[in-house]
């Protein structure tokens, strides 16, 4: 199995319709500190981080690792998309898989903006790491996720409890170079 560390990074930045997919920079901070702090954003994650904790905590440049984008429209920072391989400690069915991870500001819900994003990232990673097959979790009260885990191709492999509440677990089914 490849790791997303030895993909080169970062790319080039991912250009959508609409959005830019890129690495994040110093300018991102403020955005990142919002996202993290945010209740809307971690009602379904555990809540959010303490704001003055991230202000104290969070290095200039966040997030800077490989598989780590910052969703970017009309040259503001507007969410993340995270591909980064799940924890052995993880479900079963998903240790060691790619994992898809997204977090977007309030402000971009309800436009498509996550699921543009999350296709170009996934196209991205079918390009370095093909034939690798993605997993996503959410919880099973989160409509929004669910709908677009859907959209995005992902099936359900299993529900389980963690966190005090109803999970789901989905598989995209990797992509070959024949498809």
């Amino acid at each position: 199995m490849t790791d997303l560390a030895t993909v080169a990074w970062p790319p080039a930045p991912i250009g959508t319709e609409r959005l830019v997919l890129r690495e994040p920079e110093a300018r991102d901070r403020a955005a990142f500190i919002e996202l993290l702090a945010s209740p809307e954003v971690h009602t379904y994650l555990g809540g959010p981080r303490p704001r003055d904790e991230l202000e104290r905590k969070l290095p200039e440049v966040p997030e800077r690792w490989p598989g780590s984008f910052v969703v970017e429209l009309d040259g503001a920072m507007i969410g993340q998309i995270l591909l980064r391989r799940a924890p052995e400690r993880h479900r079963p069915a998903a240790a060691g898989k790619a994992d898809l991870g997204y977090l977007f500001l309030p402000r971009a819900w309800g436009f498509g903006y996550a699921a543009e994003a999350c296709a170009a990232a996934l196209d991205w990673f079918d390009s370095v790491l093909p034939g690798e097959p993605v997993v996503l979790a959410t919880q099973t009260a989160n409509v929004g996720s669910m709908r677009l885990a859907a959209k995005l191709g992902f099936t359900e492999v299993e529900r389980f409890r963690a966190w005090d509440a109803d999970q789901w677990l989905g598989l995209r089914a990797p992509i070959t170079p024949s498809d």
